[in-house]
């Protein structure tokens, strides 16, 4: 299956390690039809030495398309194998991970964000990763990494691989990283936002596709983002804490889709079918009821009696061993006109000014031309 099929992915889901899994998958295709979905970072490594079990971290539904693989890795060898082995799964796209600013990533053998500091490398793993596909290939990066966090230095960073590699697709989380110091959870709060270097790659690189990341949290950010020339925008923890009012409007408050009338009781009756079909299908109770349960916890966000359905929910996790069980023994917690409303159609009238005001804060146009001009001049040296 090939991208062309769907529409643009002016909404995806970001990559989210331990989170966006197979089932999350599963429960945000049943509300979203359109949005793009991205596998949790996935490391090169693992899909080699897990050759014998690919299915495990690699396999998905067809109902899941587009879906888009990312994968991380520094070593070019291992990047080449994964993908050929990642192959005859269908993704749509590859997404390549220099972003994370987890220890456990950026710290292993220059991974992840720190992969932001060597172009020339990123250069080369695209220009593999795109040899042993037959998708188009893509980059998820910070606007910086620690004090290399100039608008130049990145634009250094898009220009070396768009031009030394088939990289056509940038994701743009618009804070930049720190290796040191600050936990994963406090490099997606504390560095600023500057959506002003997002909307100045779009400026500068206008053969490129850009999709904005960071930040934001729900479908009126989205169009806001859209409405300012944003290509695509990317939404993470927002679609999986509240992914009933997130994902719900995606295809017709972004892609205009006719309503559906869909009910969190026909989302439920249809995910209590695929969960009890995979629990135990790995082995040792893995997936067991709990890890199947997880996606669905933030279903009732806001809802009544949200906090008593967790609360059971949490007891039910120690006795129940199918989905239909443990539904049967808590959704009788939340009432029956909660189950069956329709989710209504997004009607806000919120004004998001908040991109708009960026696009008064652009950094000069990068100066590529002079640069091309000084690595010839360095070339005749």
């Amino acid at each position: 299956m090939v991208a062309q099929q769907y529409l643009p992915p002016w909404f995806s889901v970001a990559p989210m390690m331990e989170w966006t899994n197979n089932h999350f998958r599963t429960l945000a295709r049943l509300i979203s039809k359109h949005a793009w979905l991205y596998t949790e970072m996935i490391a090169a490594e693992t899909i080699i030495y897990q050759s014998g079990d690919l299915d495990r971290f690699l396999a998905f539904t067809p109902e899941q398309h587009p879906i888009v693989l990312q994968i991380g890795g520094s070593n070019l060898e291992n990047l080449a194998k994964a993908t050929q082995l990642a192959r005859p799964y269908g993704y749509d796209e590859i997404n390549f991970n220099c972003g994370c600013p987890s220890p456990k990533v950026a710290g292993r053998g220059c991974f992840g964000a720190s992969l932001m500091l060597d172009a020339d490398f990123v250069a080369k793993a695209m220009s593999v990763i795109a040899a042993n596909s037959d998708v188009p290939v893509s980059v998820k990066c910070r606007i910086g990494v620690d004090n290399h966090d100039t608008y130049s230095e990145l634009c250094d960073f898009i220009y070396k691989v768009s031009t030394e590699s088939p990289t056509r697709h940038f994701v743009i989380h618009s804070r930049k990283a720190f290796l040191k110091g600050l936990s994963p959870a406090d490099n997606r709060k504390i560095p600023p936002l500057k959506y002003e270097f997002y909307y100045a790659l779009l400026r500068d690189f206008p053969d490129l596709r850009f999709t904005i990341n960071g930040g934001i949290n729900s479908v009126d950010e989205v169009n806001a983002a859209r409405n300012e020339g944003a290509h695509g925008v990317m939404v993470g923890r927002a679609a999986y804490y509240i992914p009933w009012e997130t994902l719900g409007h995606v295809d017709t408050a972004i892609y205009g889709a006719p309503r559906r009338y869909l009910t969190r009781r026909q989302v439920l009756e249809q995910y209590q079918k695929y969960g009890d079909s995979i629990l135990g299908k790995y082995g040792k109770n893995k997936p067991n009821v709990r890890d199947v349960v997880k996606p669905i916890l933030g279903l009732f966000h806001a809802a009544p009696r949200n906090g008593l359905w967790k609360r059971n929910a949490d007891a039910a996790f120690q006795r129940c061993v199918t989905l239909k069980s443990f539904f049967e023994e808590t959704l009788e917690t939340i009432p029956d006109w909660v189950l069956d409303k329709p989710l209504e159609d997004e009607a806000s009238s919120c004004v998001v000014e908040t991109f708009a005001n960026s696009k008064n804060l652009l950094p000069p146009p990068y100066a590529k031309k002079e640069r091309e001009n000084s690595e010839q001049e360095r070339m005749y040296d």
